[in-house]
């Protein structure tokens, strides 16, 4: 068993036993009251308090005598004060039962309540956090598609290289003539005034 249940049930029997012991102090009055009514009343006591009374005494001495052995013994039933007193506590108990079960229904029922309401908390959670990733990956395949339709990083280096040659190119200053340049060009400057004056 983890600690954690073990710690979870330790500590729910103190507080059961000190619930029931609060219903039992609240319902005493209500149970006392019942009590009261059924020694006053003569139909409360005559049809609410007896019959339950002498149901219970008979059986618990039919329990009794067949623990002890007795098996064809008749049961005498309890006269009526005693029944009426008995019917009485037994009422009260059954009070203090009701309004214990009640409270334990309720509870329960605010429990599954709260249940709900934290499962639907946690189901519209995973709701928005499948819409988040969902918009995630949309906006991830965008940029795979951007990526893939940009060209590839080898060819912008090359580009950028020529575009240094090309501008090397046009920056750099004109080369001055050779000297062999030159005395070729004068030779041909004198061949040429030669050939009008032959003409």
């Amino acid at each position: 068993m983890p600690l954690a249940t073990a710690k979870m049930v330790v500590g729910a029997f103190p507080m059961a036993k000190l619930l029931y012991l609060g219903v039992r102090q609240v319902s005493k009055p209500l149970a006392n009251r019942i009590k009261e009514a059924a020694r006053r009343s003569e139909f409360f006591k005559t049809y609410i308090c007896l019959p339950p009374a002498q149901l219970y005494h008979w059986v618990e001495m039919r329990t009794k005598m067949r623990i002890m052995g007795f098996r064809g013994t008749v049961i005498k039933p309890l006269n009526e004060e005693a029944a009426a007193e008995l019917g009485a506590e037994l009422l009260g108990e059954a009070t203090v039962f009701i309004v214990g079960g009640g409270c334990l229904v309720l509870e329960y029922w605010r429990h599954q309540a709260h249940q709900r309401h934290k499962e639907e908390e946690q189901s519209a959670a995973w709701d928005a956090l499948r819409d988040e990733v969902g918009r995630v990956a949309l906006a991830l395949e965008a940029l795979q598609a951007q990526v893939q339709a940009a060209p590839p990083p080898g060819a912008l280096e090359e580009l950028q290289a020529q575009m240094q040659e090309v501008r090397a190119q046009l920056c750099a200053p004109d080369p001055p003539p050779a000297p062999q340049a030159a005395s070729t060009s004068q030779e041909v400057s004198s061949s040429e005034e030669k050939e009008p004056a032959e003409a």
